[in-house]
């Protein structure tokens, strides 16, 4: 069986048989990819924990007809450390890890922004210097950004009218002038859609200087927005702290 290598993050696992994991996995050069892990089960086995969600690794894959077969791993870099003593912090990250794999939908392509979007989003939800959720919130706008669905938060996302505009719609792709507005578009106050717009530039001052009210409201806009666009719900959403 012909064999590649590649680094990656473990999205989620399951079990096979008596000793085995199906591992999912988000690589940087070949996509989605969902491998078996023979053996991770056992107490004697040497490198099942490498291969535990969050966990950024470098592997060596042998490719195989329904599922490739992980053969090496190497710890690049162990997020679940980081993660995983912190309720929000963990509970967010499960989040992105979900999101990342609802948006890359074809497996053995390409995806190297998400993957370095997700990296770099679990580094800084280990980091600590920026509370879970600014940090989710942002994950969650630039990961839709990179899957094509960016939201407008200026200029109206039907016509193209530069703003600033009053009103909200995740169905139309964010803000919407009076002429332009549908029924049921929300009403945020200016300042959240300015945060908004920081939480997707990755502008930290701003959003560290956000008020709480502007804040929880950004949130509420984001969280409708990515359901909109994934047609249907996260289940780590439930565990999330908002």
């Amino acid at each position: 069986m012909p064999l590649y290598r590649d680094e990656a993050v473990v999205l989620r696992t399951h079990k096979l048989g008596e000793a085995d994991r199906i591992i999912t996995l988000l690589t940087r050069q070949h996509g989605l990819v969902r491998a078996v892990a023979k053996g991770v089960r056992r107490t004697t086995s040497r490198w099942g924990s490498r291969l535990e969600p969050f966990t950024h690794v470098d592997l060596q894959l042998a490719e195989g007809r329904s599922l490739d077969t992980i053969t090496q791993a190497e710890t690049l870099t162990p997020f679940p450390s980081r993660l995983g003593h912190d309720y929000d912090r963990y509970t967010a990250g499960t989040v992105m890890l979900e999101t990342a794999e609802r948006l890359v939908t074809e497996e053995k392509q390409p995806s190297v922004q998400q993957f370095l979007l997700l990296v770099g989003g679990l580094r800084a939800m280990g980091g600590g210097e920026h509370p879970a959720g600014q940090v989710l919130d942002s994950y969650l706008l630039r990961s839709l950004a990179v899957a094509g669905y960016a939201p407008s938060f200026d200029h109206c996302a039907r016509c193209g009218d530069p703003g600033p505009h009053r009103w909200f719609s995740p169905a139309s792709g964010g803000v919407l002038c009076g002429d332009c507005r549908v029924p049921g578009s929300a009403g945020p106050a200016a300042e959240t859609l300015s945060l908004l717009g920081a939480l997707l530039a990755g502008d930290w001052p701003a959003v560290h200087a956000a008020d709480p009210r502007h804040l929880r409201e950004a949130s509420g806009l984001v969280a409708a927005y990515l359901a909109w666009h994934l047609e249907r719900g996260l289940r780590s959403w439930e565990y999330v702290e908002r």
